[in-house]
């Protein structure tokens, strides 16, 4: 009998988070599963690590099933370094992160805190998936994800990724039935960050991030583009950043 692949799930909306429960349901479908998840909501921390004070890792059970699992005081990276590091026995076969409440297509990418564990778990050498649904309500309806899901996952464990390579997944937030699973590029778009300036009644100033995202891309081979017309988007993500087309250029400087 073939042996179960061992899956580790984490999440940056914390254990327990409706997404991260659902996709531990799933993943308990394919194979023995750890879960090392924040013990609080971790969004937005992109790919920070905790290296000015302690961490803490507690094994927890927050519902039925066969899963074993722990709670780190950390960040989702910490949460994979810690699991691959000191709680797995054996290296896992798969890391998926997610489901995250809330895209992380185009720029969002290098924010999500989803994505950074699935990088991390890249770096380490781990096949990682980050799964994420553009709906950042709560009782947000993941059910309807299951399917698509388990298609990936299961294509990730039979073909396995190039080194260095991470899958980013994001689901529409339309309540249609999906149209499909289409691979993508990253669109390009950014931010326009509008600091929300107030004064407390003490009298010190302070501000709330607000702003817009703004998509500079008309391209229909984005994931933007695959989002806006009801398909699931696949991007395949690298975690080298040299921009190797400007390297011949820069060479001819006068360094």
């Amino acid at each position: 009998m073939a042996k179960k692949p061992l899956i580790l799930v984490t999440n940056d909306d914390g254990i327990t988070a409706p997404g991260i429960r659902k996709l531990i349901k799933i993943m308990n479908t394919i194979g023995e599963v750890v879960v090392v998840a924040p013990d609080s909501p971790q969004s937005g921390m992109g790919h920070a690590i905790t290296v000015d004070s302690t961490l803490t890792c507690v094994k927890i059970k927050v519902d039925d099933g066969p899963q074993i699992e722990y709670k780190c005081s950390g960040t989702p990276s910490d949460c994979v370094k810690l699991a691959r590091r000191e709680i797995l026995k054996r290296k896992p076969d798969l890391c998926v992160s997610g489901i995250n409440h809330g895209s992380n297509s185009s720029i969002s990418v290098i924010y999500s805190g989803t994505m950074s564990a699935a990088i991390e778990a890249g770096i380490e050498g781990i096949p990682a998936i980050g799964f994420s649904l553009g709906d950042f309500s709560w009782d947000a309806n993941f059910d309807r994800l299951e399917k698509e899901i388990k298609i990936i996952t299961q294509n990730v464990l039979d073909n396995g990724l190039p080194e260095g390579v991470v899958l980013n997944v994001n689901f529409p937030k339309s309540e249609n039935e999906f149209k499909g699973i289409k691979v993508c590029r990253q669109a390009r778009g950014n931010w326009v960050e509008d600091f929300d300036k107030r004064v407390s009644p003490s009298g010190k100033e302070y501000y709330w991030l607000a702003g817009k995202y703004e998509l500079l891309d008309k391209g229909e081979d984005t994931d933007e583009w695959a989002l806006s017309h009801n398909y699931v988007s696949v991007v395949p993500v690298q975690f080298d950043l040299t921009a190797h087309h400007f390297i011949q250029k820069l060479n001819n400087w006068d360094l």
